[in-house]
């Protein structure tokens, strides 16, 4: 469920009154997403999306994100572009929640990942990486070795001896994955999506149409993107590594921004790091879910079988 803030008829029409974008025909929560509550909305000029962003989100970093979404758009990346109001704003406030209005982006995800596809994913996310080029605000990565480290302090107490082996393990190979980590300026770097899974790329008859949801986009190593974009395509059933897919995501890739010698060299320890910066965001919440709450947890254990893979390869 992603619509934890509850909206009727005369809000939304309120809201609307505010731009240029018609009368309302309908709207209608979106349950994808975990984060914020969303809407997709129908007016007499077309269909839009409606962010109200939760308690997660700081409200002060929320026009980076917007502006990256603009410039990006501007690029001709296809993402959503925040809707201007009649006042020249495109951050707002309802029902007590900040808001964005942003324009609608045809296509669907994938049900199922195909070599075709991942070699798309690639082209699209280097593409990315060299549009936000322009992009010149920065923006610190939460999520980095330091957020990790921060994170993993909160779960110390596994509850049952599956999730303290869990736990144990996670210790000693987070302390090897840190260790490791390039420093600031060893690798390039950029503005990152750093959370491109299968349900933020829509495709249209089996191309890539678009890229939603940036809200996690930060500046760090542009390799640490791809690296996420291993993870998240390249296990079939969340259990086996497909190398196939891995070439064709990387091959694509290297078509439009070839990874320095570096980046390749470094690539198992980032794709180490974004397994554990996965699995750790999915222990957090495995452990600090109360008992009987209606959400379903994900499987931390899924980036322990990834993150076991990285481990014993020297090349990706």
């Amino acid at each position: 469920m992603a619509v934890y803030t509850e909206l009727h008829e005369e809000d939304m029409r309120g809201f609307l009154s505010l731009y240029e974008v018609g009368e309302l025909r309908s709207f209608i929560g979106i349950a994808e997403g975990i984060e914020n509550s969303n809407f997709l909305v129908e007016t007499t000029q077309g269909r839009f999306i409606l962010t109200l962003f939760e308690k997660r989100m700081k409200p002060e970093e929320l026009p980076w994100f917007l502006g990256l979404m603009t410039h990006l758009a501007e690029q001709g990346i296809a993402c959503p572009q925040p809707i201007v109001a009649k006042d020249g704003a495109s951050l707002r406030q309802l029902a007590g929640r900040p808001a964005v209005l942003v324009s609608f982006l045809e296509g669907r995800s994938l049900e199922a990942v195909t070599p075709q596809a991942c070699e798309q994913v690639g082209r699209g996310l280097a593409r990315l990486h060299e549009a936000g080029r322009g992009y010149k605000a920065e923006r610190a990565n939460a999520l980095a070795p330091e957020g990790w480290v921060k994170l993993f302090s909160r779960c110390t107490d596994g509850g049952d001896k599956a999730v303290a082996a869990l736990i144990a393990e996670t210790r000693t190979a987070l302390s090897s994955i840190v260790e490791s980590w390039p420093v600031a300026d060893a690798l390039p770097r950029g503005q990152i999506h750093a959370d491109l899974f299968m349900d933020n790329v829509f495709f249209r008859e089996d191309q890539l149409s678009g890229v939603i949801d940036f809200y996690f986009a930060c500046t760090d190593f542009l390799a640490y993107d791809l690296a996420i974009c291993l993870n998240a395509w390249c296990f079939e059933d969340e259990r086996h590594y497909r190398q196939d897919w891995a070439e064709a995501l990387l091959r694509g890739y290297e078509q439009v921004r070839p990874l320095t010698a570096a980046e390749h060299q470094m690539l198992p320890v980032l794709c180490q790091g974004a397994s554990m910066r996965f699995l750790l965001t999915r222990l957090y919440d495995w452990v600090h879910t109360p008992a009987g709450a209606l959400v379903t947890k994900k499987d931390p254990w899924a980036y322990q079988r990834r993150l076991h893979h990285f481990q014993k390869v020297s090349d990706v």
